[in-house]
């Protein structure tokens, strides 16, 4: 069972951060969101029971900070059933590796996303010339080999339920990367984005230090197909979600989420597809 689990050649600590760093957010009274850095992990499921999940594994080096934290919510020793991947971008799976050790639990993701979490396939390399700012060009220094989780990662079942997560259905909504999910639980309308869609300009350092909240296509500098990353929002925003909690940025809810998203839609090639970058097909404009 124990093959040796391991992140890719060029995986290092990343040295970004927000003002948001280390905060949590109860988002509902069973979806918490922790920021690690520059990204936000998820755990969902009631703190007085057992039975949580954690959506995302944070940035490099992160593990002990998220193993603390499951802590002091879930209880001393307590641990997730399970890890489920939006993505496996270096940002999401950042401490995956220390996690399913100390855990000793499985990780789901979509069929897509598997080639990138088995050390198959590296993502296509990022874009430092894409319009958008600082982040965007620090971006040949983020990690890019893929991980390899060995047998310790496992398909998301392809009937849209997920382990230990009833009330939620995963919905592919690739363009970011190609297998890229959103999870939604109809009942209360709650959205968790993965990188489909975020609440912060990802390649803005100065809003991303500043977590200033405005609702933005997915991240650009790694974005490769932006014809599929359309689709997947309007997708989301059939939905109709009331809560959304996204990659990149705060929580959004209401008619800051209704508004933002519908604007998205409309604007998508203006707002969310960059002017220029090594992905953006000319027809998009």
């Amino acid at each position: 069972m124990d093959q040796e689990m391991n992140y890719g050649s060029d995986y290092h600590h990343i040295p970004a951060t927000s003002i948001g760093s280390g905060v949590s957010t109860q988002v509902l009274p069973d979806v918490l969101c922790l920021t690690i850095q520059i990204v936000n992990i998820m755990f969902v499921g009631n703190p007085e029971s057992n039975d949580f999940v954690l959506v995302d594994a944070g940035m490099p080096d992160s593990a002990s900070e998220i193993i603390s934290v499951t802590e002091e919510r879930f209880g001393p020793d307590s641990s997730p059933k399970a890890i489920i991947l939006t993505h496996g971008h270096f940002d999401h799976v950042g401490a995956v590796v220390e996690l399913v050790k100390h855990w000793n639990i499985p990780v789901y993701a979509h069929e897509q996303e598997l080639p990138f979490l088995t050390g198959k396939k590296a993502y296509p390399e990022p874009d430092p010339t894409v319009e958008g700012g600082m982040i965007a060009k620090m971006s040949p220094m983020f990690p890019n080999e893929p991980i390899d989780l060995g047998d310790h990662i496992e398909m998301l079942p392809v009937d849209g339920t997920i382990p230990h997560m009833d009330s939620f259905k995963w919905i592919h909504t690739p363009g970011h990367t190609p297998g890229h999910v959103s999870l939604f639980r109809e009942e209360d309308r709650t959205l968790l984005v993965g990188d489909a869609f975020v609440t912060v300009k990802q390649e803005d350092l100065y809003k991303v230090l500043t977590q200033q909240q405005e609702i933005s296509g997915p991240p650009r500098y790694l974005t490769t197909d932006w014809k599929a990353a359309k689709r997947s929002v309007e997708k989301l925003n059939q939905l109709n979600p009331k809560i959304a909690v996204t990659g990149h940025g705060l929580p959004m809810t209401g008619e800051v989420l209704t508004n933002g998203l519908t604007k998205l839609v409309k604007e998508f090639d203006q707002i969310a597809v960059p002017d220029y970058g090594k992905y953006v097909d000319k027809h998009m404009h």
